[in-house]
């Protein structure tokens, strides 16, 4: 199949503008609970007249300060109940919040705020606030800087107390759907970040076509209230559009600023989400995290033999949906009910305990570890999309859920695979264009197409497989292509590999930089009953040299020979993104790795 479309199931907004949620559900429904902020360590319910109150009280703040109808303003902070108080109040007045990364560096920031002209930004902290003052003598236009964690929101909402309700509602009621809502920053993989142009229409659109078609997800079993918590960058296009998504859906909302397990499990723990929208990388976590306890507790076996179980059940449940099996047998629906109550249930524990529905995209997702957690009662709605198309454009729907896939369009899109294999895309969620108009504009909007540089495949019934990237494939000195992603995705699915970069552009073969996952490995050796070595010797490490060569060979049986691992180098650090090497989003920047590890790449060569 070269094409793929579904037709919409939402029509496009003809009024108004995405701060105008906030104020309708307060006249609704003023006492229903749509956010939950963490104060001192506990969780707080805050209703929907209280979060209206908030907002205007923010937006009346912001106009006293200067800001205006059209002006852009810089958001530079982690994921907090702040962030989102920000984002509606400056839709509220026609004004612009452009995401910067928390983690930014100096001219990372300094290009995000120039390259948008905006008039003012937001730091969380004092860390941040240095590192805009760093490169303020080139933002000649940036007259504000207000900072969270100095009382900035208290001494707006104080500077707005002489602005009448009245001028917000005016300036409210002048935003109109085509009305741009935001500009967010590419990731910059390949090159400079480029300003996304999202309007609201563009936002809404996304929002209300993933409410209607995923129902399930968005809406709570009886007797139960629907909550997520979003620990995903608001920075990032998917952290936002789960913000918009939630709050037009009337969805509880909470923020975990820290991604880290040891910070985000006690806090799925205590709120508790009925649903989580995260990547693949949460998913691993959790998994890993199970699997070592029942390693450290000697129930391995019995683990092990759950997976296989709720991995057979799934795929049995999937040949069904797709007419193609009975289903789960009646041994092995009894064998799945006894491993629910010993290991699916305190998976589902882990996760909050509310858990059925979660959904997954950013990177690609292993087939079996989406079958592990069907099985295991959580379904994961794989999908895929860029900064250009608000978040999503393909997703598995509800019920024909095809693991390995990242589903088919969403409602009132279209998918095209181009001769050479590119995914084209088409919909009133996908971007109009970027900021300024960079020459590159004209290369990925093709006649209403947005040519996504990423490669794929549609199947017979119409699901996406994303196969790597235009820009990534590897082409050896034999002539070879090789996209590097499947492969990388299978050596990095090991408990002890971290992260997998393969290497080999103009080279005889294909190699592979490899980090190590240390937690991981400090389980490892202590089931080994082995003291803890420093990085540096883990890496020389024959026994744990022996382990990944294992993994590396397993990944290989699943490529020709041309195209896998011959030879891998263990690097005793991360790429992180502080060195460069990942956006933050946490994709590989394939070209500054190769450059940081230059003679590390040479040597994987010299025979």
């Amino acid at each position: 199949m070269r094409e793929m479309t579904v037709p919409p199931v939402v029509t496009a907004a003809p009024v108004g503008g995405l701060a105008d949620a906030v104020f309708h559900y307060a006249r609704e429904d003023p006492d229903r609970v749509v956010l939950g902020r963490k104060t001192d360590g506990v969780w707080q319910d805050v209703t929907s007249a209280q979060l209206c109150a908030q907002v205007l009280e923010l937006a009346k703040g912001l106009l006293a300060q200067g800001i205006r109808f059209g002006d852009r303003v810089g958001i530079m902070a982690r994921t907090r109940y702040e962030w989102t108080l920000f984002d509606f109040a400056l839709w509220a007045v026609g004004a612009q919040p452009v995401p910067v990364y928390p983690t930014a560096a100096a001219d990372q920031a300094y290009w995000i705020l120039f390259d948008s002209g905006c008039t003012a930004v937001v730091v969380e902290d004092e860390n941040q606030a240095m590192t805009v003052g760093s490169v303020i003598e080139g933002l000649p236009q940036l007259r504000r800087l207000w900072q969270l964690d100095a009382g900035a929101l208290d001494q707006l909402v104080a500077d707005g107390r002489g602005v009448s309700d009245d001028v917000v509602h005016r300036h409210r009621g002048a935003v109109t759907p085509d009305a741009v809502a935001t500009v967010i920053y590419t990731s910059g993989t390949t090159g400079r970040p480029k300003g996304c142009v999202l309007t609201h229409a563009n936002f809404m659109y996304e929002a209300d076509t993933l409410v209607t078609r995923w129902e399930s997800v968005f809406r709570a079993k009886s007797g139960e209230e629907p909550s997520t918590l979003l620990f995903l960058p608001l920075a990032h296009v998917f952290g936002r559009m789960v913000e918009v998504a939630a709050i037009r859906s009337r969805v509880k909302l909470g923020h975990q600023p820290v991604l880290a397990a040891a910070e985000l499990m006690p806090d799925l723990a205590a709120f508790r989400p009925t649903f989580v929208l995260g990547v693949p990388y949460v998913f691993e976590k959790v998994f890993a995290a199970a699997r070592r306890k029942a390693e450290a507790e000697g129930r391995t076996g019995p683990f092990d033999r759950a997976v296989e179980t709720a991995v057979r059940y799934a795929e049995a449940r999937e040949q069904k949906a797709f007419g193609s099996g009975p289903g789960p047998s009646a041994a092995l629906r009894m064998e799945h009910q006894l491993f629910d109550k010993l290991v699916y249930g305190k998976v589902r524990e882990a996760l909050g305990g509310r858990i059925r529905y979660a959904m997954s995209g950013g990177s690609a997702m292993s087939r079996r570890l989406g079958l592990f957690f069907d099985g295991a009662g959580v379904t994961v709605f794989e999908g895929y999309g860029l900064t250009e198309s608000c978040a999503a454009a393909t997703a598995n729907p509800p019920g024909a859920t095809k693991y390995g896939t990242v589903g088919h369009p969403i409602p009132g899109t279209s998918v095209h695979i181009a001769d050479d294999g590119e995914v084209w895309l088409s919909g009133a969620h996908v971007f109009s264009g970027y900021l300024n108009d960079p020459p590159s504009s004209g290369a990925v909007l093709r006649g209403g197409w947005l040519a996504t540089g990423d490669l794929g495949r549609l199947d017979a019934d119409g699901y996406l497989t994303i196969t790597g990237r235009k820009k990534e494939i590897l082409v050896t000195s034999n002539g070879k292509s090789v996209s590097p992603t499947v492969l990388e995705e299978r050596v990095r699915a090991h408990p002890l590999v971290s992260q997998c970069v393969l290497v080999g552009n103009d080279r005889p073969y294909i190699a592979a930089l490899l980090t190590l996952d240390m937690e991981g490995v400090a389980h490892w050796l202590a089931m080994r009953g082995r003291p803890q070595l420093p990085p540096i010797e883990l890496v020389r490490d024959e026994d744990l040299m022996a382990e990944v060569r294992r993994a590396v060979v397993t990944a290989n049986t699943r490529v020709s020979q041309a195209e896998s691992i011959r030879t891998f180098r263990l690097l005793p650090e991360q790429f992180s993104e502080e060195r460069g090497l990942l956006t933050p989003s946490l994709k590989l920047k394939r070209r500054a790795i190769e450059a940081a590890y230059e003679q590390e790449v040479a040597a994987l060569y010299q025979r």
